[in-house]
């Protein structure tokens, strides 16, 4: 199963990817703050329009749930909802510091089944289907990836831009496992921890919502590791609430939740 559904996801995303290129080495973004106080872009708005009207056509029966639309809460009485973040990472964007990321996942009965992420500016791409595996592309060359099993000597990947005390103190207090610290932008650091190059990330603010998390979780799970609440749960999709309220934890093997 799913194959139809990752085949579209991957050239949705392709095509927003050459967009969001075009604007990010253009000289306006189109910068606009939004009443969270978050910053949208050209980007953004493009990016989702692209992605929407692909997925859109190829499953018509299918909800959509994306930043950068309105919510139809429709969506709550669908088995199928596509879950999109038409740039994750906006303020990597402004920034220009390369990190952001383009997110498409398909929730199926709450769980995701299809996760696909594309880092533009780097020419990756990162996918999973349910019970298929998780795959990186660069270079027009796949391979299949999956979590390292280190359980000492753990490399934490921090956010640049959001941060916090507490994950800041979460690190210090194993210090005795978590001997590295690396930054990294956006939903990259799942994928990054989904192919070996770390193994440990903490989010403590409730201020991420299912489109932050939906493919990065997917693409992490299927390569064997965990996206997990701080009382040991996955997270689940398709809520009526989108803000993922507990935060989570991110790890490659299950002996590495440690809060």
């Amino acid at each position: 199963m799913w194959e139809k559904e990752i085949e579209v996801a991957l050239y949705a995303i392709k095509k927003a990817r050459e967009k969001v290129l075009e604007i990010y080495h253009s000289s306006d973004f189109g910068v606009e703050i939004k009443e969270d106080n978050s910053p949208v872009t050209k980007a953004d708005k493009m990016s989702d329009e692209i992605i929407r009207n692909i997925l859109k056509e190829n499953f018509p029966n299918y909800a959509i749930l994306t930043e950068e639309s309105i919510d139809d809460k429709s969506r709550l009485n669908n088995d199928f909802v596509w879950i999109v973040d038409p740039i994750d990472g906006t303020k990597e964007f402004v920034a220009h510091n390369d990190q952001f990321t383009i997110n498409i996942a398909l929730s199926y009965k709450h769980d995701i089944v299809v996760g696909v992420i594309d880092i533009p500016v780097y020419d990756e791409t990162f996918y999973m289907g349910k019970g298929k595996g998780s795959f990186y592309i660069h270079n027009g060359v796949e391979k299949q990836i999956h979590v390292n099993d280190k359980k000492d000597n753990l490399i934490a990947l921090t956010s640049r831009f959001h941060v916090n005390e507490d994950e800041i103190q979460l690190i210090n207090k194993h210090q005795d496992r978590i001997t590295k610290i690396e930054t990294i932008g956006s939903s990259i650091k799942g994928c990054y921890i989904a192919m070996g190059k770390a193994e440990i990330s903490y989010r403590k603010s409730p201020n991420t919502k299912e489109w932050d998390t939906a493919a990065m979780q997917g693409i992490l799970e299927e390569a064997g590791g965990y996206l997990l609440t701080f009382d040991k749960k996955p997270l689940r999709y398709n809520r009526e609430d989108v803000y993922n309220r507990e935060g989570y934890i991110l790890i490659n093997n299950i002996d590495n939740f440690l809060i």
